[in-house]
């Protein structure tokens, strides 16, 4: 175990989606364009998202995933990456 993951030792398990379950939308407001992205991984505490580098998003937004809507916080960014809490 490394040094970050004893200090930071995570509350919930990730699970890596697979093919085409990883496709989510981020819905940002009733009237703006929903985001497509990516689920790189997940937990029952949060997710790490793929999204175009380009793309602004909200601290606060709603995602779309497998049929279940969650509200998320963004906590880090990575490049494209996204680390959500819900």
């Amino acid at each position: 175990m490394d040094r970050h993951a004893q200090m930071y030792p995570r509350n919930f398990a990730r699970v890596r989606p697979s093919g085409r379950n990883s496709k989510a939308k981020i819905i940002v407001g009733p009237k703006a364009p929903v985001i497509d992205c990516n689920v790189i991984d997940y937990s029952p505490g949060g997710a790490c998202l793929d999204v175009d580098v380009q793309t602004k998003l909200p601290e606060r937004f709603e995602l779309l995933f497998g049929g279940t809507k969650k509200r998320c916080r963004v906590v880090w960014t990575a490049g494209r990456r996204r680390g959500v809490v819900f």
